[in-house]
C-alpha cells in the first residue's frame, strides 16, 4: 500500500486506502460536525497539544528541515486558520480531511490513489526537489522533508505540510489515498483513531467501499 524507504526513528504513517468514492459537495450532517470541531478548537486551542505539535516539527527536522512560520505541518496552518474564519467548504473528500485532522492534531495527506500508482514510496526530499502545490503555482521545496513519491516516476507529491498539484483529488477522483503523519512519541491510539475516523467517514460520506488500513513502518 506504502513502501517506506527512509532512515527515522520517529515517523509513523496511518494509511486509509478507498474505493469507489465520490467527490461531491458535503452533506449537511457533514459540514454541522465539522462546524462543531472548529468551534471547539476555538474555544479551547489546547485541545492542540503543544506536546504533538513539537513533536511533529520534530519529526519533519530529522532530514534537515525547517519547520517554521509557512512551513509548519499542515495540522498548525489549518488549525491557525480556524481560529480566524470559518474553514471554506470545497467537497466531502476536503472537509473529511480536515475534520480529522483538527480533531487529532495530525496533518493528513488526501490523494488521488489513481494518481500514485500501486505501490508509492515515502523518502527523504532530495536537494533541488519541489513541486507547485496551488492553483497560483507557488512551489514548495521539499529537500529534507518525508515525502509520499509516485509509484511510476518516483515524482515527490505530498508531504506532511503541503501537497502537490499532481496527486490533490478532483471531481473525477474515484479512489483516495489517507496518509496521516504521525509520530512514534505518541501513543499508538492517536494515529489508530484518526486512521478509523478517516475510515468511517469515508464510508458515511464518500460512499467508499473497499477500505484498508495500515500502518507503516510497523
Amino acid at each position: 500500500m506504502l513502501l517506506f524507504d527512509l532512515p527515522h526513528a520517529t515517523l509513523r504513517l496511518g494509511v486509509v486506502r478507498a474505493e469507489h468514492v465520490c467527490f461531491q459537495p458535503s452533506s449537511v450532517t457533514l459540514l454541522a460536525e465539522l462546524t462543531r470541531v472548529e468551534a471547539r478548537v476555538r474555544a479551547d486551542p489546547a485541545l492542540f497539544p503543544e506536546s504533538v505539535r513539537s513533536a511533529l516539527r520534530d519529526v519533519l527536522r530529522v532530514g534537515g528541515y525547517k519547520p517554521t512560520g509557512r512551513g509548519k505541518p499542515a495540522s498548525e496552518l489549518l488549525l491557525a486558520l480556524a481560529l480566524k474564519e470559518a474553514l471554506p467548504h470545497i467537497g466531502n473528500l476536503v472537509e473529511i480531511n480536515n475534520l480529522v485532522s483538527l480533531e487529532s492534531a495530525l496533518p493528513i495527506s488526501m490523494f488521488d490513489a489513481a494518481r500514485l500508482g500501486p505501490a508509492p514510496l515515502v523518502r527523504f526530499g532530495r536537494p533541488g526537489e519541489s513541486y507547485v502545490f496551488n492553483n497560483a503555482g507557488h512551489a514548495m521545496d521539499v529537500a529534507g522533508l518525508p515525502v509520499v513519491c509516485r509509484s511510476a516516476d518516483d515524482t515527490p507529491i505530498g508531504n506532511a505540510v503541503r501537497d502537490s498539484m499532481l496527486g490533490k483529488v478532483t471531481s473525477s477522483t474515484s479512489s483516495v489515498l489517507a496518509v496521516v503523519y504521525g509520530s512514534r512519541l505518541f501513543p499508538d491510539s492517536v494515529l489508530l483513531g484518526a486512521v478509523d475516523r478517516l475510515s468511517g467517514l469515508l464510508r458515511e460520506h464518500a460512499d467508499a467501499s473497499g477500505i484498508s488500513t495500515a500502518v507503516v513502518p510497523d
